[in-house]
């Protein structure tokens, strides 16, 4: 305290040193809060019972936006032209429990398209894309349940591995159909009425894969034997033609006969 007057007044330095505090506090909070709470500019954000609900239908976007609040727990993406879900592409919306891409142009998804959100997402919707195929780690450790129907499924091993993985959409499970199948008599039906039946595309796979091996190496046989037959044949006329040389040569005693016949007449 200084003494002004008789008067004991505060510090100066002190409340400024309390107004600098506040102010590092609040800037603080925003530059933490400020990042978490933005919205992409072609989406719609807004709170729900609670939750963050980013609304990005029918907005004509050709990817995934990449400025997602990091608080997001609904992510509505559908009705777009999205063709392609990259690694990582939700790695730090930690709190997403529902995920919408359906009605999209989504024909590849990488291996590492859900990292980061298998332990919170609760459903995704993949229905009525163009996806032929999906590795089998794409949807590892998901616990979603997962919605594939109206896509252009190719039926071989992977698929049945893939979603013997995957906790299916009970409500569209029979609208998941092999749109083409490594065998043609299965293509136009469910996939998991094919299943049920007993049908197992992956010992097609291994079939096709023998076969293919053991027509590789009948063609490698095959090149091996021609070849032993050429050089055998071409030896055989060099050898041949050779023979001929030699007996077309005069021999030793026709030689000395002639030789002779020279010296009488001389």
């Amino acid at each position: 305290m200084q003494k002004v007057g008789g008067l004991d007044m505060p510090r100066k330095s002190s409340i400024l040193d309390g107004f600098a505090v506040i102010w590092c506090v609040v800037f603080g909070l925003f530059i933490v809060i400020a990042p978490v709470m933005a919205c992409p500019t072609t989406c719609h954000c807004m709170e729900k019972s609670g939750k963050t609900v980013v609304q990005c239908i029918s907005r004509n976007l050709d990817i995934i936006p990449p400025d997602l609040p990091r608080d997001t727990v609904i992510l509505l993406l559908a009705s777009n032209h999205i063709t392609h879900i990259p690694n990582q592409a939700f790695k730090d919306l930690h709190y997403l429990q529902e995920l919408d891409l359906s009605n999209n142009d989504i024909e590849l998804v990488d291996l590492g398209a859900f990292q980061g959100i298998s332990d919170s997402l609760l459903f995704l919707d993949l229905s009525n894309n163009r996806i032929q195929s999906v590795p089998k780690e794409a949807f590892a450790r998901l616990r979603a349940k997962i919605s594939l129907s109206n896509n252009p499924w190719h039926c071989e091993c992977t698929l049945q591995e893939v979603l013997r993985e995957l906790r299916l959409d009970p409500e569209t499970v029979n609208e998941v159909m092999c749109h083409t199948a490594v065998q043609e008599e299965y293509a136009g039906k469910p996939v998991i009425q094919v299943l049920d039946s007993g049908i197992n595309f992956c010992n097609f796979h291994h079939k096709t894969t023998d076969v293919a091996m053991f027509v590789t190496m009948f063609g490698w046989f095959t090149m091996v034997i021609a070849y032993v037959i050429y050089y055998v044949r071409h030896n055989q006329e060099d050898a041949r033609r050779h023979l001929e040389y030699l007996k077309s040569l005069p021999s030793s005693s026709q030689i000395s006969k002639d030789f002779d016949t020279i010296s009488t007449v001389l």
